[in-house]
């Protein structure tokens, strides 16, 4: 699989499984744009508290799902996983649209977040082991920068969807819920025609089928005109077939074959988690409480924002293949929190208004984006075939548990300070900027210190399954 050039096949790969991310931003943007619309008494009437609720729900579900699915995809394959929860997300998603109350569309959000958080561990895994090493890092970067290009959709959706002289005030929003599912059933006729991965199909006993999986994927890239040399012997792994790997055995793994791994996983994911949910979901605030942008005119300065943040990972990506993952991951968090503090002391001083503010945000999350999205490259990469889906979903889950809710509600808390009793003191926001590029500066160093250098490098050998025979002692390397 490594030793394949770039063919067709490796773009219905991503073309196929890479969507989920596009799915996630456009779910978040569209329940962000249409929050004002469900407190309107000709819609649900939900309080702006019961708004927030139906994204907190949506990523409580994403965390479960991460968790149990997580497992699952390790059991039984990325296959069946990246096409069930794709399908768990398209029922809940649509009926999300036919929500009567508030309850039943909280219902429908946590099953929705619960089929997404599925697919990033399912997605992750397959995306790594089908995607030849050498091109691994800017694809996985990339895949996960699309995110923002969901959030730009869901924005420009919205500018229709919510427009009454086009759609009645209870009618876009719901069109709105059915936008995914809809790309959906696209996606699930694409998906069809992948493969299971032939590493986990080899580790699972399954020789014979991963032999016919592989012949299929180079009958593929042939008649692309691409000629294949055969695989030397020397780049054989013999393993043995196991069952399903235990919690016990998981723990023992991370925490005692690789310590240093696990540190930099939930170093890496929790700090990009923070930095992220403190500003995205405060940014609408910041622009209106503290720069006076009228509500309607916020969505205007999303699409900046967000342009910046699919830009970043798709011309960084290939830098963490050619430079090295520790030098670009020292350099994009580095940068963005160095960019941050600069922001923060222009802040401070007044010399920003709404446009220059947006402008501050584009630069900082380029390179923040590209950081973020090498946090889910290196959990997936950096640990054994066995428990790769299972050590996304833990840190994801750590992610979004340690930084993903304390971030919002911290930021949340230094908005309200600034702005009380309609004045404007910019001491508390300007400290948790400091706060926030602290802590991605302190994110990079990890990285530089415990990071691993596995550009170009087969999984393998990175970190050789649990089910190889003879297999070797992590050993220093594995910090």
């Amino acid at each position: 699989m490594d030793r394949l050039p770039w063919t067709s096949f490796h773009w219905r790969v991503i073309t196929g499984l890479g969507v989920s991310w596009i799915l996630d931003g456009l779910e978040i943007q569209i329940v962000s744009t249409v929050g004002s619309v469900l407190t309107d008494k000709g819609t649900l009437h939900l309080t702006a508290g019961d708004v927030g609720l139906l994204g907190s729900v949506y990523l409580l579900g994403e965390v479960i799902g991460a968790l149990v699915f997580g497992r699952i995809t390790d059991n039984i394959g990325r296959k069946k996983m990246f096409i069930t929860c794709l399908l768990i997300y398209l029922v809940a998603s649509g009926l999300g649209g036919f929500s009567f109350n508030l309850w039943s569309l909280l219902l429908c959000r946590f099953v929705a977040g619960t089929g997404i958080g599925g697919e990033y561990t399912a997605i992750n895994s397959a995306i790594d082991e089908l995607i030849p090493s050498h091109y691994r890092g800017r694809v996985d970067i990339a895949v996960n920068g699309t995110y923002w290009a969901g959030a730009m959709i869901g924005a420009a959706a919205s500018i229709f969807l919510l427009n009454p002289a086009i759609f009645g005030i209870n009618v876009g929003w719901r069109i709105g819920f059915l936008i995914g599912p809809f790309l959906g059933l696209f996606v699930i006729y694409l998906r069809r025609a992948l493969p299971e991965s032939p590493r986990w199909l080899m580790t699972h006993g399954r020789e014979q089928e991963a032999e016919e999986t592989v012949d299929g994927i180079e009958a593929w890239v042939e008649r692309d005109g691409v000629h294949l040399e055969p695989v030397p012997d020397s780049k054989a792994l013999e393993v043995s077939a196991r069952g399903s790997i235990s919690y016990i055995e998981i723990a023992k793994t991370m925490l005692r074959d690789y310590p240093g791994r696990s540190f930099l996983g939930f170093s890496m994911m929790v700090t990009q988690a923070f930095l992220y949910n403190a500003i995205f979901f405060t940014l609408g605030l910041v622009l209106g409480k503290v720069y006076k942008v009228p509500s309607d005119q916020i969505g205007f300065y999303i699409f900046p924002f967000a342009l910046g943040n699919l830009l970043g990972p798709l011309i960084l990506g290939p830098l963490f293949d050619t430079v090295g993952r520790r030098k670009m991951i020292l350099g994009t968090y580095g940068g963005s929190g160095v960019l941050l503090a600069i922001d923060a002391l222009f802040f401070h001083a007044g010399l920003l208004n709404p446009i220059t503010q947006t402008i501050f945000w584009c630069l900082i999350f380029f390179f923040a984006s590209a950081g973020a999205s090498s946090a889910y490259l290196t959990v997936s990469e950096i640990f054994p075939l066995e428990l790769r889906a299972q050590a996304i979903s833990f840190f994801f889950a750590a992610s979004q548990g340690a930084g993903g809710v304390a971030a919002p509600f911290i930021f949340g808390a230094l908005v309200g300070l600034a702005t009380a009793n309609g004045g404007l003191n910019r001491l508390p926001l300007t400290i948790g900027y400091l706060f926030g590029a602290a802590v991605m500066i302190a994110g990079g160093l990890i990285a530089w210190f415990f990071g691993v250098n596995a550009e170009r490098q087969s999984l393998e050998d990175i970190a050789s399954p649990l089910s190889a025979v003879n297999r070797p002692s992590p050993g220093p390397a594995a910090v």
